[in-house]
């Protein structure tokens, strides 16, 4: 890890004694990350900004105004959300190009990060306005550092599509990464992303599910997504999570598949609706095992059923 020097610690390049500038910032757009749920946890450059700012966009004002509050901030908010962030652009950069500080805030963590503010972002670097990342906590590394899975690599896939097919293709891609996979899940789709992700990643790959970091309730579950399939099954949890699951193993597709194993996976995928076709085609992908071996076995489970 880096230690700060003198100079990082000053950070002279961020001050400006203009009269354009206010509190000593210079103008510009501050993404500012905020606590994802124990208030405690923001910094104290973020609330240097926040009071210095002459506006704070916020995803929801009246969720972020408990931790303004909380902090005595008096600075004006103004709306800055997902319905209406292309209709706010051009008011945004205005301010921006009359030499104002305007922070971004999203309900919790850092904003743009499956949250508002990619879009501004994008458009202050085509004008070439200042942008000053204000870092603070994010929901995904709280999850990935405490998950017991490898860190060495990750993918942040976000939040799922919410068509099931698009959902099952997107999970088929993630299931053959080597990379440790990270989602965001709503409490009412758990159940079924997990059921989606036994097919995908098969009933044995090791899983997470992080809820209610730092707050209260905070809990960590860990284990295999068959098992986090009957956790879950008989409790409905509440509160945003983070989901995150193991990468395919190292050399694991060079490792033969029994028959016996082959035709336990290809029964799970068929039994889910999928083609003997469809069953071979991610057995294959999944496994070292060839297609001219995996579809016979494939094509004798669906006419047993049929029969």
């Amino acid at each position: 890890m880096l230690l700060p020097d003198e100079d990082t610690i000053n950070n002279e390049e961020e001050f400006d004694n203009s009269s354009n500038s206010k509190g000593g910032f210079k103008a510009g757009l501050y993404l500012v990350g905020t606590p994802i749920g124990n208030l405690e946890d923001i910094t104290l450059r973020a609330l240097r900004v926040l009071k210095s700012a002459a506006v704070i966009l916020a995803e929801d004002t009246r969720h972020s105004s408990r931790l303004l509050r909380h902090y005595e901030i008096k600075t004006p908010t103004m709306s800055y959300h997902k319905f209406n962030e292309i209709a706010r652009r051009d008011m945004v950069l205005e301010r921006l190009r009359r030499g104002e500080v305007v922070a971004l805030i999203s309900d919790a963590g850092m904003p743009g990060i499956s949250d508002p503010g990619s879009d501004i972002v994008r458009a202050c670097v085509e004008v070439n306005v200042d942008i000053f990342p204000i870092p603070g906590p994010s929901a995904v590394i709280t999850a990935l550092v405490a998950s017991g899975l490898s860190t060495d690599e990750f993918t942040f896939v976000g939040f799922l599509p919410a068509q099931s097919s698009s959902r099952q293709k997107r999970l088929a891609i993630a299931a053959n990464e080597s990379a440790t996979q990270v989602f965001y899940v709503p409490p009412h789709k758990l159940c079924r992303i997990l059921d989606d992700c036994v097919l995908a990643f098969g009933p044995s790959r090791r899983c997470a599910v992080a809820r209610e970091m730092t707050k209260l309730h905070e809990e960590f579950w860990r284990g295999s997504l068959e098992e986090a399939q009957r956790e879950y099954m008989s409790r409905s949890p509440r509160g945003e999570m983070t989901f995150i699951v193991e990468g395919l193993p190292k050399g694991f597709r060079d490792q033969p598949m029994a028959e016996d194993e082959l035709i336990s996976r290809l029964q799970s995928l068929i039994d889910a609706g999928k083609s003997p076709s469809e069953a071979t085609k991610q057995v294959v992908l999944e496994t070292s095992a060839r297609r001219n071996v995996v579809y016979p076995l494939a094509l004798g489970i669906s006419q047993k059923q049929k029969s």
